[in-house]
């Protein structure tokens, strides 16, 4: 049994590899992003929802790669937008990962709706692929809030310095890391998450060379 096993995470994204590094790293997991990785591919997220884009990063940049490979799709859902920004949170104002004009966009369609109706959830949807492709781990999670008024906090990133969580009275942006590592959907994933990966891991999945 190997002492470290590599997981690749599906995003460029390295502010989602340090907080998943920390979770991961007690089952003896090194997590990669594809900016580690000159020969991973882009995978066009056409999927309608977050599962079925999570599946399509995991399983296509695995089979690319003949690693294992975590897809992940996550997004923040506005119940007064109906739903919106959804599966397109990372563009909702048309360039990609711009968050700054995110935020705007967001603040000015919810600029007539009242505290009380500007409930939201953020989504987190992780996929497992093997090196063949075939999903081994599907889970979702949710972590519930509303959208202020306007932005408070520099930590963490997207939505972040807008979405409230309640029970705390601050946004994620001010609760930082160590606690957003506890309450964002993407730990609650994880969390489900694990449990699963270590099934795989004793039964001796990983160390089937691929």
């Amino acid at each position: 049994m190997s002492s470290e096993r590599t997981l690749v995470l599906g995003t460029r994204n390295r502010k989602k590899c340090e907080e998943l590094q920390p979770l991961l790293a007690p089952l003896g997991f090194r997590l990669l992003t594809l900016a580690d990785l000159p020969q991973s591919i882009e995978v066009e997220e056409t999927g309608s929802t977050f599962a079925e884009n999570a599946a399509l990063k995991a399983s296509e940049q695995a089979r690319h790669l003949g690693m294992w490979v975590l897809g992940e799709d996550s997004g923040l859902e506005v119940d007064a937008l109906g739903g919106q920004p959804g599966v397109h949170s990372a563009r909702f104002a048309g360039q990609q990962g711009d968050d700054e004009a995110n935020n705007r966009l967001l603040l000015e369609k919810l600029a007539d709706v009242p505290l009380e109706k500007r409930t939201a959830r953020y989504v987190c949807h992780i996929s497992l692929a093997d090196p063949s492709g075939q999903i081994r781990i599907d889970v979702e999670e949710y972590c519930r809030g509303r959208i202020r008024f306007e932005r408070a906090g520099s930590a963490g990133f997207g939505y972040d310095p807008l979405f409230e969580v309640v029970e705390y009275h601050k946004t994620f942006g001010e609760l930082g890391l160590e606690v957003k590592s506890v309450l964002s959907h993407r730990s609650r994933a994880v969390r489900r998450f694990l449990p699963e990966l270590k099934k795989l891991v004793d039964s001796g999945a990983f160390d089937t060379p691929a």
